[in-house]
């Protein structure tokens, strides 16, 4: 049997001159398909403290533009799936750890998480000190960083020229250029039974949630420049917006969509869906400091005070001395930052964290419950 991998030294940069040294691992390494390593990449460095799930966290693509820290210390344990992916592949700029595992042990395991990552040319950087990194970031904020093979000095200019995700629209790399229907293996029974279409807009949907709509209706999934006027073209029962990645406040244009569609039909919107929702009606969103990444997020639902243990997956969000007519549904009880949202009068509501999630409870899964008792009662 072979042994551990042997592993050339690697940096992980921060643009404040911060430096992390550890090992190359991922795309930093040569392929066995003969593909050559990369020297170094760049992105937004941000941590996420779920204790399991890595591979539904580096196939999200909310993440896009990002590097992800896992706090978590010891990952890629249980190897990877195709069952597990919420994406046809990664967008995630890069994967920061303690430790990765170099022999997985899980009978579902089709392959390793490092072979998952040299396989879509996801770079990464283990050995290094996540918990020093964490303090970190949480002092001085999610930032823009380096990592890679190359000197302390290359990746500190590759860095300071990264622009991050403020002000940009990362949609426009992850959403689906054509309409679809969701394959087989993400179809559940009682959708089809239920009479009910759903257009489904993709801002970078997950798989996951196309497994929670086909449970309550047919589903089409749209691009993310689709028109209002060809959605309501569909005759839709109730449209959905998805998450994503990036800045809301540089997506203007699906904004406009999003108003046109409002009072037409009913809307449900999760994370991105939600912040985007959210400014169609009038509302403007900020930059977190570090934003919420994790799968432990205690929310109070305001309608009946109490508390959901929720995923979540977001930097910015939705300030709450913007929200004229608009009801507050749920709140995160870490920090108050609004987490749900409703607009009885247009049949519009919206949640910030991640209701088709698992980390463990299911506490929010009846939203999807909601939506479909919407639709139904506007049939």
């Amino acid at each position: 049997m072979s042994g551990p991998r042997v592993r050339p030294p690697a940096l992980l940069v921060l643009a404040d001159g911060a430096v992390f040294e550890g090992e190359a691992m991922g795309a930093l390494l040569a392929g066995p398909d003969g593909s050559g390593p990369l020297e170094a990449a760049t992105g937004e460095i941000v941590f996420n403290t779920c204790l399991s799930g890595y591979q539904e966290v580096v196939t999200d693509p909310s993440y896009a533009g990002q590097v992800i820290a896992f706090t978590y210390p010891h990952i890629g344990n249980y190897g990877v799936s195709p069952e597990d992916e919420e994406s046809g592949r990664p967008f995630c700029r890069g994967v920061v750890v303690r430790d990765v595992t170099d022999r997985p042990s899980n009978w579902r395991a089709a392959e390793g998480l490092e072979s998952f990552l040299i396989r879509h040319r996801i770079p990464g950087v283990t050995g290094i000190d996540t918990r020093r990194l964490t303090r970190h970031i949480r002092e001085e904020g999610a930032m823009a960083c380096a990592l890679g093979t190359a000197g302390e000095a290359e990746l500190l200019a590759a860095a300071r020229g990264e622009p991050g995700t403020l002000g940009r629209d990362l949609v426009a790399e992850v959403s689906t250029t054509a309409p679809y229907r969701p394959p087989a293996r993400l179809r559940l029974p009682g959708g089809d039974e239920s009479g009910l279409s759903v257009v489904a807009y993709d801002f970078g949907i997950k798989s996951t949630i196309l497994r929670n709509l086909t449970r309550i209706a047919e589903v089409e999934v749209v691009p993310a420049t689709t028109p209002a006027a060809e959605v309501l073209e569909r005759r839709p029962d109730g449209v959905f917006l998805s998450n994503g990645p990036g800045d809301p406040s540089a997506l203007p244009h699906l904004t406009a969509e999003i108003q046109a569609m409002l009072g037409e039909v009913p809307v449900f919107g999760i994370c991105l869906g939600h912040q985007l929702l959210a400014t169609a009606l009038g509302a403007s969103t900020y930059k977190l400091r570090f934003g919420h990444h994790g799968g432990n997020h205690p929310v109070r639902r305001t309608q009946t005070q109490t508390v959901e243990i929720t995923s979540q997956n977001h930097g910015y969000a939705v300030s709450a001395d913007s929200l004229g007519g608009m009801t507050v549904t749920h709140v995160n009880l870490n920090d108050q930052v609004i987490e749900g949202l409703s607009q009885p009068e247009l049949r519009a509501f919206s949640v910030q964290y991640h209701p088709e999630a698992g980390p463990g409870p299911h506490d929010a899964r009846y939203l999807f419950e909601e939506f479909r008792a919407e639709m139904e009662k506007a049939s």
